[in-house]
C-alpha cells in the first residue's frame, strides 16, 4: 500500500521553502573551515545553479530534509573533529525521514530499508544493535555522515543529482584529504566511490563497498564489516574506537 504522503501535490508551507542558500548556514561558526569551503563554493557557477534550482524545488514541491537541516552534518561535526567520513548517496525521500545526517532518521520514524540493512550488518559485524535511529551520537564522536547529494524531492530518489551538490561535496572531500591526516573514509555505493576516487589512501584509510540499499546490499555491503574495520584502523592511527551502539 502506498504511503498517504507518497505523492503530495499541494504547495509546501513558507517554513519549508528556501529563500537563499546563504541563509541556511547561519548556524555554522563564521570562522569555521566549513564556512570557508562554503564561501568558496558560493563564488562558483554551480552554486548559483544549485541555489536557483533549490529555491524553485522547495517552493513547488515537498523536498527533504527541511531547509534548516540541510547542513546539519557540518553543524554537528566540525572539520577539525572529523575522524570518520561515511559517504552515501542522497537523503531518504519519504515524508519525515531525512534529518540532515546520512542514513539517520528521527526516533519513532519507521526504519528505512537502507538503515535496516546497516543494522543487520552491524549485528553480524560487531554483535550489537543501534539503540537509536537518530545517528547524531555518531556525529558527536567525529563521524561526518554525508551524502553525495544533500537534498531530494518527495518520492523521487536521485531527483537532485547533477544540480551542483557534487561540486560542494567534492570540495569537502578534497579539503579533508589535503588538510587533515589519518581519516577513515567509508564509501558506500558507486556515487560515493566516484567522488572519493582521488582520496589519498597512503595518508588515510579508505573503505569501499556496495550501498546498503536493498537493491545492492547483497552485492558487497553485507559481509564488508565496515564497523570493525574502521575501529581497527582507528586504533592503528592512534585514535579511540567508535562506539557504534550508542
Amino acid at each position: 500500500m502506498k504511503s498517504l504522503f507518497e505523492n503530495i501535490d499541494f504547495e509546501p508551507p513558507e517554513s519549508l521553502k528556501i529563500k537563499s542558500l546563504a541563509s541556511l548556514v547561519e548556524n555554522l561558526p563564521k570562522s569555521s573551515k566549513w564556512m570557508k569551503i562554503l564561501g568558496s563554493f558560493s563564488e562558483t557557477e554551480d552554486f548559483s545553479r544549485l541555489e536557483d534550482f533549490l529555491i524553485s524545488e522547495y517552493s513547488s514541491n515537498y523536498c527533504f530534509p527541511k531547509p534548516d537541516q540541510i547542513f546539519r552534518s557540518l553543524q554537528l561535526t566540525p572539520f577539525e573533529n572529523v575522524r570518520v567520513v561515511i559517504l552515501g548517496q542522497d537523503p531518504y525521500h519519504g515524508m519525515g525521514q531525512a534529518d540532515g545526517l546520512a542514513f539517520s532518521v528521527p526516533n519513532g520514524v519507521k526504519t528505512p530499508p537502507s538503515l535496516r540493512n546497516i543494522i543487520v550488518e552491524m549485528g553480524n559485524d560487531i554483535g550489537g544493535e543501534l539503540r537509536s535511529t537518530d545517528l547524531s551520537s555518531l556525529s558527536a564522536q567525529g563521524i561526518l555522515l554525508l551524502n553525495t547529494c544533500l537534498t531530494v524531492r518527495n518520492s523521487a530518489p536521485g531527483s537532485h543529482r547533477g544540480k551542483g551538490w557534487e561540486t560542494l561535496i567534492n570540495s569537502i572531500l578534497t579539503e579533508l584529504n589535503n588538510g587533515r591526516n589519518r581519516i577513515c573514509f567509508v564509501l558506500w555505493g558507486k556515487d560515493a566511490e566516484i567522488l572519493g576516487g582521488k582520496l589519498d589512501a597512503q595518508k588515510h584509510k579508505v573503505f569501499k563497498s556496495a550501498h546498503p540499499s536493498p537493491l545492492s546490499a547483497h552485492r558487497g555491503f553485507f559481509g564488508s564489516k565496515p564497523f570493525s574495520n574502521v575501529n581497527k584502523a582507528l586504533i592503528e592511527l592512534g585514535f579511540d574506537e567508535i562506539n557504534w551502539l550508542m
